[in-house]
């Protein structure tokens, strides 16, 4: 006996809008900048139409010399500085600094890490540092409780949850940071300088904890090694244009590309 006829057509075209929908949601990257154009309020222009797609856990080393424009450009990711020209999308959506709910919303999926953790740390505590994000988002009792475990849980830093931040260690402070970033639970890990003023054993410490997080990362670095170690994908900015991208390999294999940018491996290092 054929049913078919007994399945209403409203449900059929709901089914097939739901395939849709989820093969358009699978297909949008974490980020993508078309045409971002950008200059200062003294008429200094630090960007001149950067186009960079990255994809849904991807992690891209973001490159090039001082005053390439690399600052300026992670600060329009979450907001910071409005979009003049050109448009950000952050997982589809729209990022307008004109739109308090919007913007409110985005800088929850793009989480920065500044190079300087005492620029994140200042609560008495810890897990009081790690909660000021979520708690301001309406987050409370239980709930919060187990976003700062798990946050604190990600950095190895659970011990230290009732520790005050200015008796840790840069390392562990810059650890720290990173979960308060965490705790937001963010489409996108923006990570300034990840590396810098780290002993060895702290550096490799925030390799390992990076390497394990399953999250989009885009990492602003001038630690050639480290991006080679974490990012699979490089781009070189210079000018306020992107110059150069592509498999981290070949970029830094590239010693004619690495010279005209004022990019140097250390002395020994070799790929």
């Amino acid at each position: 006996m054929d049913h078919s006829d007994d399945v209403p057509n409203c449900c059929c075209n709901n089914f097939y809008r739901l395939i849709t929908d989820w093969k358009n949601v699978v297909g949008i990257p974490s980020l993508e900048i078309k045409e971002l154009a950008f200059a200062y309020p003294d008429g200094n222009q630090a960007l001149f139409g950067v186009n960079l797609s990255v994809k849904k856990g991807e992690r891209v080393a973001l490159l090039g010399p001082n005053g390439a424009g690399k600052t300026t450009l992670v600060m329009h990711m979450n907001g910071i500085h409005p979009t003049s020209h050109g448009s950000i999308h952050v997982a589809g959506q729209l990022v307008d600094s004109k739109n308090k709910e919007s913007i409110k919303e985005i800088r929850s999926k793009v989480g920065i890490v500044f190079q300087d953790p005492d620029d994140q740390l200042f609560m008495p505590t810890v897990g009081e540092d790690v909660a000021f994000g979520p708690y301001n988002m309406g987050k409370r009792g239980t709930e919060l409780d187990e976003i700062v475990d798990d946050a604190l849980n990600l950095v190895g830093m659970s011990e230290f949850k009732d520790r005050p931040p200015h008796h840790l260690s840069f390392g562990q402070r810059r650890r720290v940071a990173v979960a308060t970033v965490l705790a937001m639970k963010p489409e996108i890990l923006v990570l300034d300088e990840p590396s810098s003023n780290l002993d060895p054993a702290s550096r490799r410490e925030l390799a390992d904890i990076l390497r394990s997080l399953d999250i989009t990362m885009v990492m602003v670095t001038h630690d050639l090694p480290y991006a080679y170690e974490l990012c699979d994908r490089s781009v070189i900015l210079k000018g306020g244009v992107i110059v150069a991208e592509g498999p981290t390999h070949a970029i830094l294999t590239d010693s004619a590309l690495l010279a005209a940018n004022r990019l140097e491996l250390p002395v020994g290092f070799s790929i």
